[in-house]
């Protein structure tokens, strides 16, 4: 055991403690049996590597054939749960399509062979589009991302930006006091959607069908938009990790996606999880 440990991609040991002072539990030795799981994994920042633009990220060799592995493994529990819209989910991973909850709980994919089982979110009025696609003008490296249901101002390639941009978008908001909108921070990019869905709720209605019924959930997410999905773990006799950071209420984390990768693949390589 001692062996597996040491060769566990986690955090420093010498930190891994809970808050009793005792060391914490390796995911590796959470997960239960497989065939009982559901797989659920955010994508940016804890599958892939954040990049200066959303169109940067690239699949590293060996990911794609993991989570197909996982998928077979799971009967088809495995699923991706994302701020990005299916379209885009389904270029990262392409020819590989996965189950998935996009656009953080706008759409949903239940079946491999479905563009897309259910549509949450209408369409963001476009004036009010047109009003929040404005702040990209505020400084250059702002980079305007139009997903429909919701609009992403990334500032990733100008992080002086920041306040600018939220004191704008509050400015806008306060101009339209009623408009069902939420405004979603992350990092380096600031969403503005419609109110009423989540990841959370989308991975609530997701757990209600098949294959994913009845599986105890595994979630790793990374950002303030997946404490959502932490915080209803518990509810679903589910686990939860963060990526790069301790996020309140997990069972644990993951220093880098790197770091994620490497734990899916021991997955399949764990005769106890057949």
């Amino acid at each position: 055991m001692k062996s597996e440990l040491a060769e566990m991609p986690m955090v420093d040991q010498r930190t891994a403690r809970d808050e009793t002072g005792k060391p914490e539990r390796m995911p590796h030795e959470l997960v239960p049996h497989l065939r009982e799981t559901a797989i659920l994994l955010d994508i940016d920042g804890t599958l892939l590597e954040l990049m200066p633009t959303p169109r940067e990220v690239w699949v590293p060799p060996g990911l794609s054939e993991t989570l197909t592995l996982l998928t077979e493994r799971t009967s088809g529990a495995l699923a991706m749960v994302s701020g990005r819209s299916l379209n885009d989910i389904d270029l990262i991973f392409a020819p590989d399509l996965f189950r998935a909850v996009a656009g953080h709980g706008a759409e949903m994919r239940l079946s491999v062979g479905n563009e897309a089982d259910a549509v949450h979110a209408p369409p963001m009025d476009k004036e009010l589009k047109r009003r929040l696609a404005a702040v990209a003008k505020l400084s250059p490296g702002i980079l305007l991302e139009d997903k429909g249901y919701s609009l992403a101002l990334h500032y990733r390639l100008a992080p002086q930006a920041e306040q600018a941009i939220y004191e704008a978008v509050s400015l806008i908001r306060a101009d339209l006091p009623n408009a069902p909108i939420e405004v979603l921070p992350g990092k380096f990019v600031c969403e503005i959607k419609h109110s009423g869905f989540t990841k959370a709720t989308g991975v609530r209605e997701l757990m209600k069908h098949e294959p994913f019924r009845g599986r105890r959930p595994i979630f790793i997410g990374d950002d303030v938009t997946d404490e959502t999905v932490f915080a209803i773990m518990p509810d679903m006799n589910g686990l939860s990790f963060s990526v790069g950071r301790r996020a309140v209420g997990v069972d644990g984390h993951f220093d880098a996606p790197s770091d994620v990768r490497a734990f899916l693949a021991r997955l399949l390589d764990d005769t106890r999880l057949e």
